[in-house]
């Protein structure tokens, strides 16, 4: 199955903004309060208002684009919309099987393994070795993920 220009934007963007957003949102949650129905709600709430946010973005960064028609911006909208919101509620499903560090660690790598999977994708839609690719966007996250547990850590601690 090909995707046409519109959906392959929705695809890719949904989906990489579906795991970094809440890879680094529920590693900072987790450190910061330690609370597992706050990351749950975190994560459903960054699911839902992300997704709209992210899809706007997409909207608008695509009619700003002289060679985009409607059809391909609602398209571009629309997938970015639905992938975001999908591949992000699939976060909470480790916590609600596993205690909060095994729900966080098993989520990270549900992460990674996406992550590494959409690069290997491009690279091979580019025509171009895959592991270069994918170390570059799993370096790029796992900075992400960093920044959050140690922001979390800080917040946890400055206002307990």
């Amino acid at each position: 199955m090909t995707l046409n220009d519109g959906a392959r934007t929705g695809v890719f963007f949904g989906a990489t903004s579906g795991v970094i957003t809440p890879c680094g949102l529920l590693t900072g949650l987790a450190a910061g309060t330690g609370s597992m129905s706050t990351v749950v709600s975190g994560i459903l709430i960054v699911a839902i208002a992300d997704s709209m946010s992210d899809a706007l973005g997409i909207h608008l960064s695509e009619e700003s684009g002289a060679n985009h028609n409607s059809r391909h911006v609602w398209t571009a909208t629309a997938v970015t919309f639905l992938t975001k919101l999908v591949v992000a509620l699939t976060f909470i499903v480790p916590f609600l099987l596993l205690p909060l560090t095994a729900a966080t660690i098993a989520a990270l790598i549900w992460g990674a393994l996406l992550l590494a999977l959409m690069s290997w994708q491009i690279a091979r839609l580019q025509q171009t070795p895959p592991w270069p690719v994918i170390t570059e966007h799993l370096s790029v996250a796992t900075a992400v993920i960093l920044a959050s547990h140690f922001v979390g850590l800080w917040i946890g601690q400055a206002f307990s």
